[in-house]
């Protein structure tokens, strides 16, 4: 199934004349998560991630399977291992637009994800098993590994036709 999605995903992001201003406004301080689609029984969401200046995530988890795919500016994921009681840091891997990365929690889903321009806006299209928004999933502190639960929930106040 993911192997089909990242293809419908591939396609999306070809293109960058479709995504709406409502859903691609940054924040001068945090990076925003508007969601685009919702299958009505949470099988899967569609949400773009944008991404000011220099703005990145804290070290967290997802939980379900996931797409990333970058559709404009560039981003860096920093991938993340848990090893006894910490974490370890992984490969760190550059999107630039049309460039798709895959998580699985079977594979170790951890990372940190930061825009890769301190001047420009980033843009990234993510596809996820579940309704993310809705998720409950783990934050890590960087130094000693420490979990907290956090649901992530969405930035817009729009709420796309679930149906339509």
């Amino acid at each position: 199934m993911v192997d089909a999605a990242r293809g419908l995903l591939a396609a999306l992001i070809s293109d960058d004349d479709w995504l709406g201003d409502a859903f691609a406004k940054p924040h001068p301080q945090y990076y925003q998560q508007y969601l685009l689609h919702c299958d009505p029984l949470e099988r899967f969401s569609l949400v773009s991630f944008v991404w000011g200046p220099g703005q990145r995530t804290p070290i967290h988890d997802h939980g379900v399977w996931g797409l990333v795919g970058m559709l404009r500016g560039a981003e860096f994921s920093q991938a993340y291992c848990q090893r006894g009681q910490g974490l370890e840091k992984g490969g760190r891997r550059r999107l630039e637009p049309g460039d798709i990365e895959a998580l699985r929690p079977s594979l170790g889903d951890i990372h940190a994800v930061s825009n890769a321009y301190e001047d420009r806006v980033s843009i990234s299209i993510h596809l996820y098993g579940a309704n993310i928004g809705a998720v409950r999933r783990r934050v890590f502190d960087p130094q000693t590994g420490a979990e907290k639960p956090f649901v992530s929930g969405y930035a817009s106040n729009v709420v796309p036709n679930l149906w339509g």
